[in-house]
């Protein structure tokens, strides 16, 4: 593991991004800083956060032995990674909600940004960013966020996090490397937020329906049970889980 700190920038994503279109990176290769001044989400949204109290961060792993339709997968071991570095140091009630935001009772303590580099249409690489809300304890128009020391009251160490969090995102790679789909895939459902309880959706084109969240599709589609027994698949453009 070769770590890259920064002081202050805009994306760990976008530089380790560029990084990589410069020279061949050693696998998880991980940089960190202490102030993102233009954090990215999924799907356009931004990440904010309070200089030096959090964890920002992005790694670089070789993935080239996945296909680009089993990308999912990183998505899995991301989630699971966060998810059990939090319960490791004693955070409870901890979920993931599709397909990788992490809850600490019922509040957003960790969001996952993945871009994959794929050259001739093979996946060669992926870059993980991820930031874990750990000391800040105010999040100003911010109602569903918490962090570490909001739920614990104890200060924590970013870099000893940091570590936890690629030590089992190596544990959850080689597994996947082994062929050990099932018992990943199973994990990952385990963790999902409001699994097997009655849940009210948005589609994207607005409308509302119920349904039970029943686990995720190899590709990463949600599945959820819907009125008349009827099993349908979502991805993340078709429908938001609302609380």
């Amino acid at each position: 593991m070769h770590i890259i700190k920064l002081n202050a920038i805009d994306s760990t994503n976008t530089f380790l991004r560029q990084l990589s279109s410069e020279k061949q990176l050693e696998d998880y290769t991980v940089v960190v800083t202490n102030s993102q001044l233009n954090g990215r989400g999924q799907m356009g949204t931004t990440w904010s956060s309070q200089p030096g109290k959090n964890l920002m961060a992005s790694v670089f792993i070789d993935v080239s032995f996945l296909k680009i339709d089993t990308s999912f997968w990183i998505s899995m071991i991301t989630s699971l990674a966060i998810s059990n570095t939090l319960k490791s140091l004693q955070i409870n009630n901890v979920k993931v909600k599709w397909p990788n935001d992490i809850l600490a009772d019922q509040k957003k303590i960790s969001g996952v940004l993945i871009e994959n580099v794929i050259k001739n249409n093979k996946l060669q690489g992926t870059i993980i960013g991820f930031g874990i809300n750990i000391n800040q304890i105010y999040f100003d128009n911010l109602p569903q966020a918490t962090s570490m020391q909001l739920l614990t009251g104890k200060v924590y160490s970013i870099d000893v996090i940091l570590k936890k969090v690629i030590t089992y995102m190596q544990m959850y790679m080689r597994q996947l490397q082994n062929g050990d789909f099932d018992n990943l895939k199973l994990s990952y459902e385990t963790e999902l937020f409001r699994k097997e309880k009655p849940s009210t959706f948005e589609h994207a084109e607005g409308h509302l329906f119920s349904g039970f969240i029943k686990g995720v599709s190899n590709s990463g589609h949600l599945q959820v049970l819907i009125e008349d027994d009827i099993l349908k698949e979502f991805d993340l453009k078709e429908v938001k889980l609302l609380y």
